[in-house]
Formats: structure tokens, C-alpha cells, sequence
């Protein structure tokens, strides 16, 4: 089955000291275990055919990362990854110990080819970061998601 090309997913958000941070997911699996800046990831995940792409994105959130969002949701503009893939995402503001994050898993076969299935999680950590170290980490289609949070909330 096809991968969707379509994905939705959640960048919370807190205050700590009074510096904005942002969540963001490492993923889980034998490709990104020794990738790390450009790998992170907002949690996300694909729509399921008639579902909402808010409630896809809330949905994904709580079961990559355990923590059941809360709005209010602003919405950011949608996103298009190297790869094609459409992210759209929205910002909420919330808190977590990331470190006692509890993701839902996947199968692959690994090595490829070989008929051993293993399974992985789809994250395999979270971490808040500042949002210079933030945009170094993240996946380089989604680094305007912070920059647009970051808008947003000096607008305030």
C-alpha cells in the first residue's frame, strides 16, 4: 500500500523563563537512529480517508506522543516536504515531560530484504528546544511552522 502523501500534525508550544520552545519528535526506526539535525519532525502523521485534518492532527499527536492536545489551535500554513509530502499543522500552546513520552509503534522489515520484521516506534524521543536550535533540528520543509509561530505570537 501506497504511503499517503498527505499528513497533519500539531508544533505545541511553552514558555520557559519566558523563552518560547517548541516540541519536536524524533523518529523512531534503524533510518534516522544516527540522524539528527534536519531529521526532528512536529508530530504528524496521515489522515485517514474522511477525517478532518484537525482532528487527524490531534489524533497523530496523542498517539506518537501519549499527550492529549488541548486547544485553542492556531493554524500555520500547509507545508510541502522534499519528499512531496503535504504537512498541514497547527500550533497550540501546551507542556509535557518529553522524556516520559509513550509512542505507538510500526513494523518494517530490517535489514531490507532479509524477512525479519522489527518493530519501532514512531518516535523514538521528544525534546523542547529554543527555536534557533529548533530550526537546526527540524526537518527543513517545516522550519516556517516556527517561523509563523513566532509571528504569531508577537502579534499578540
Amino acid at each position: 500500500m501506497a504511503k499517503s502523501r498527505v499528513s497533519a500534525g500539531l508544533l505545541m508550544f511553552r514558555f520557559d523563563d519566558e523563552n518560547l520552545q517548541v516540541l519536536l519528535a524524533h523518529p523512531g526506526g534503524p533510518f534516522f537512529k544516527n540522524k539528527d539535525e534536519g531529521a526532528w519532525s512536529i508530530p504528524k502523521g496521515e489522515i485517514e480517508l474522511d477525517e478532518e485534518h484537525l482532528e487527524a492532527a490531534q489524533r497523530e499527536f496523542g498517539e506518537e506522543t501519549g499527550v492529549v492536545p488541548t486547544g485553542p489551535f492556531a493554524a500555520l500554513k500547509t507545508v510541502k516536504q522534499k519528499g512531496g509530502k503535504i504537512v498541514h499543522a497547527w500550533a497550540f500552546e501546551g507542556d509535557c515531560d518529553p522524556t516520559s513520552i509513550v509512542s505507538n509503534t510500526f513494523t518494517i522489515e530490517w535489514p531490507p530484504k532479509s524477512g525479519r520484521q522489527m518493530e519501532c516506534p514512531e518516535i523514538d524521543r521528544a525534546e523542547f528546544f529554543d527555536l534557533k536550535t529548533a530550526r537546526r533540528k527540524i526537518n527543513a520543509a517545516q522550519v516556517s511552522l516556527i517561523d509563523e509561530l513566532e509571528e504569531l505570537l508577537s502579534g499578540e
